[in-house]
């Protein structure tokens, strides 16, 4: 039901096509500490929404509102992003029941998984595509 969409894909899309948003899941000492997609270079601005709230992880009660505020429609096309791929799929799973109908899940995430050590970022990913980052 939800796709999983290559980090170049999903930036092919945002930089092409007005109606598509790119939609960052994590938390903001990730978006902080680890970097976040730049999407001035398409003219866009990334949305920001955590779909798990600190320090326990719980679903942030609003997540869906701040897809309203961020003007995103329900026929637009949304690209969840996250660390590697799991919290974003979950947030489309959530935007796709309450009516967004056109979303996709970022895979490998923005960090991609883990090498043979333990770093993130190198494997696969939006860091690893090499695709335009900055730090928080």
């Amino acid at each position: 039901m939800i796709d999983d969409i290559s980090p170049a894909a999903a930036w092919a899309a945002v930089s092409d096509r007005p109606n598509a948003h790119l939609v960052d899941v994590r938390t903001p000492m990730e978006w902080e500490h680890i970097g976040v997609p730049d999407l001035s270079g398409a003219g866009r601005t990334l949305v920001r929404d955590s779909w798990q709230l600190p320090p326990a992880g719980q679903v942030n009660p609003d997540f869906l509102t701040t897809l309203e505020q961020a003007g995103i429609g329900k026929t637009d096309e949304i690209y969840f992003i996250c660390r590697s791929g799991a919290r974003s799929m979950a947030a489309a799973h959530a935007a796709y029941d309450a009516g967004y109908h056109n979303v996709f899940n970022v895979a490998d995430g923005f960090e991609g998984p883990e090498d043979a050590t333990g770093s993130r970022g190198r494997l696969a990913g939006w860091q690893a595509s090499e695709l335009p980052w900055t730090r928080g």
